[in-house]
């Protein structure tokens, strides 16, 4: 088990090297107000004059001029190739939730490496920024302020099963599984509930959800998934 090096009660916010903007960056900053940069997601951070509590990664991608900006104690380099900058960061990272921004949009198999991480990382509640949606693993229970019509896209990352409520179509005795059965393209019909028997289930929600999201994680009894075997 890798011990954390960055400890918080309060949500933090992730930046990545992907496809990400300063306003991306200081929304995120809004709801998690705490910046830890991956890797080469310290570049967005000076750009948008955010100084970045740690920077966590094998700082490959991390233009050495950029990481002379940052007191070297903020400065944590992990010489691993067999993780992500991602999982790394998620490995060393303990917080009620994180919100990452710049690990989705651009290049495909890096979007696919982010969602390996959100279930490689099932204990580390994580909700990834796009353009348009906000994707998350399924906690074990959830409820959100969604409005019918949503789009509310389901999405199985390994096996899984669980049980809704407003959904159009609902997934009590469904049998979530790649090449067999997926639960995108769903609708929310008001208010939506989830709650899910194992990890496994992406969760891709309209962006304008995002604080809706934070705050139902960070609750004090949001109940979270034990840490899988690594």
């Amino acid at each position: 088990m890798i011990d954390p090096i960055i400890h918080s009660s309060a949500a933090i916010t992730l930046i990545g090297g992907g496809e990400a903007n300063t306003v991306d960056l200081k929304e995120a900053l809004s709801i998690a107000p705490i910046c830890v940069a991956a890797d080469g997601g310290v570049v967005l951070a000076l750009e948008a004059g955010i100084m970045p509590e740690a920077v966590l990664g094998d700082f490959d991608s991390a233009p050495s001029a950029v990481l002379g900006q940052i007191p070297p104690a903020r400065l944590h380099r992990i010489d691993e190739q067999d993780t992500t900058d991602f999982e790394k960061a998620l490995a060393r990272i303990d917080a009620p939730v994180i919100l990452g921004a710049g690990f989705l949009g651009g290049r495909v198999d890096h979007q696919l490496a982010a969602l390996h991480g959100l279930l490689a990382f099932a204990d580390r509640p994580c909700v990834l920024l796009g353009r348009d949606e906000v994707i998350l693993l399924a906690p074990p229970k959830i409820a959100l302020p969604t409005r019918a019509g949503d789009v509310v896209s389901l999405f199985p990352l390994a096996d899984a099963a669980g049980q809704s409520a407003g959904l159009k179509w609902p997934i009590d005795g469904l049998n979530f599984a790649l090449g067999e059965k997926i639960g995108t393209s769903n609708a929310a019909t008001g208010p939506m509930s989830l709650q899910m028997e194992q990890p496994g289930l992406a969760l891709i929600l309209p962006r304008r959800l995002m604080p809706d999201v934070v705050a139902a994680l960070c609750q004090p009894d949001a109940a979270r998934w034990p840490a899988r075997g690594r």
